[in-house]
């Protein structure tokens, strides 16, 4: 690999952020928690949402994905707490890598794709995925192959990732690590590309 972007994310767990030390130790982009299944909103996450952008991180925000909850009614939580993208902001990212049991009758699979679905017709961006590879073969499979990944993966050298995906656009290499501007530990992320790279990822035209 050429080169990679550091980045971090985050939730209510790491408390009040300084995102301005964040950007200072070298982070470039941020993703941030905004919901979990139909009914939940981050405590934290419009005020990190404001305050990465003020800092002049890209930023992105990511959705827990419950497989036990109706997927509209989850997709529509999001699109709720997200609001509209401006103009360098990351594309929307589910977080699927728990199982409870199935919603309805449909697969894991077609309900993740009603998700993705919904989020992309409102948002109008293309979401990533964020999943580990255990988790995946067991449980989702399917061919997700035109989504970016970003994938899970500690204390290795590269990441195995699901033989849906050829490559990972986001790894996230820790889960502990340390950051000016966090207290405490929080997850470290590396984007697989160059700046200019991940703008193409960005609402940018």
């Amino acid at each position: 690999m050429t080169s990679t972007i550091n980045g971090i994310d985050v939730s209510h767990y790491q408390g009040t952020v300084d995102w301005s030390a964040v950007k200072n130790d070298g982070i470039v982009f941020a993703f941030a928690k905004a919901t979990d299944g139909i009914t939940y909103t981050d405590p934290q996450f419009q005020v990190n949402w404001k305050a990465m952008q003020t800092a002049g991180l890209l930023r992105g925000a990511y959705h827990f994905y419950e497989t036990a909850d109706d997927p509209t009614s989850q997709a529509q939580n999001f699109i709720a707490a997200l609001g509209t993208l401006a103009a360098n902001d990351l594309p929307p990212v589910v977080d699927i890598e728990t199982f409870k049991r199935n919603f309805g009758s449909a697969s894991i699979a077609a309900n993740l794709q009603i998700w993705l679905d919904t989020v992309e017709q409102a948002v109008g961006c293309k979401p990533i995925i964020y999943t580990n590879t255990n988790f995946w073969n067991q449980y989702v499979s399917g061919d997700f192959s035109s989504y970016s990944l970003w994938i899970a993966d500690y204390g290795v050298s590269q990441p195995k990732i699901p033989s849906t995906w050829k490559s990972w656009s986001f790894w996230q290499s820790s889960q502990s690590g340390s950051v000016a501007g966090v207290t405490g530990t929080v997850d470290m992320d590396v984007f697989a590309g160059s700046a200019s790279d991940l703008l193409t990822l960005t609402q940018t035209t």
